[in-house]
């Protein structure tokens, strides 16, 4: 397992007190999902069940209000999105669009719980972490 990848998610706040088997574990059944500048990785309303870690490039996060798109955030290496889904099973609330090329570390709901049947604790801080996260948001 690339030690750079490791590290990314060892400096985010989601993965905080994960230890390193777990890391791995993870980044071995993660995709990486790479859309060029311009495409979305995901659209307001669609159905969500992956989060993103963002390796390269950057992403606004779009909502839509009548009528009219806003961008609410920018993000870059090193940031997520998309862990919402993860925790509330709604409708994605906002977009993701690419401001430039950008490739991340998908991670599903399913490797979430392959985590849960392998290490009820790990999983159990990612799940505090992501809430965490969320509500500072």
């Amino acid at each position: 397992m690339p030690e750079s990848k490791i590290e990314l998610l060892q400096a985010m706040p989601i993965f905080g007190g994960i230890n390193e088997p777990v890391l791995e574990f993870l980044l071995e059944r993660a995709m990486i999902v790479s859309v060029t500048k311009g495409g979305y990785f995901f659209k307001e309303g669609e159905t969500g069940d992956r989060m993103y870690v963002i390796e390269e490039g950057n992403v606004a996060v779009i909502k839509s209000w009548q009528g009219n798109d806003y961008t609410l955030r920018q993000l870059a290496h090193g940031d997520s999105f998309g862990e919402m889904a993860l925790i509330d099973y709604f409708p994605r609330s906002a977009a993701v669009r690419a401001l430039s090329n950008a490739r991340t570390i998908e991670l599903t709901n399913t490797i979430l719980y392959e985590l849960y049947e392998k290490d009820l604790e790990q999983f159990t801080i990612i799940q505090m972490n992501m809430a965490r996260e969320i509500s500072r948001r």
